[in-house]
């Protein structure tokens, strides 16, 4: 399941913070791990995705569910490597929130 939660950001632009669970190769991940991911409607009205988790792990498309389903599929090509199955085995938030601020 996906949470999401819809704010604005500086400039006045839609965003929004989503929860997803990780669906990767690893059997070891497939029990629900969930990972968060900001998402920004552009001025083109394309949705660019990313998680901070994982450094430039980002996509994007046309629609929300096309963003979502590109950065799973990052997601999953990511997790090939040694040392961010190590990250995410170690990822334990107690805690997740977005804040905005305005400059």
């Amino acid at each position: 399941p996906e949470r999401k939660s819809q704010c604005l950001d500086a400039k006045n632009v839609n965003c929004y913070y989503h929860t997803i669970m990780s669906k990767t190769h690893s059997a070891k991940y497939k029990n629900g791990t969930q990972l968060p991911l900001f998402i920004e409607k552009d001025e083109d009205g394309f949705y660019v995705v990313e998680c901070p988790i994982f450094e430039g792990c980002c996509s994007q498309g046309k629609t929300l569910d096309e963003a979502l389903k590109n950065i799973r599929e990052v997601i999953g090509l990511i997790m090939e490597e040694k040392a961010n199955k190590e990250l995410l085995q170690n990822y334990h938030p107690k805690e997740m929130s977005l804040h905005t601020i305005t400059l």
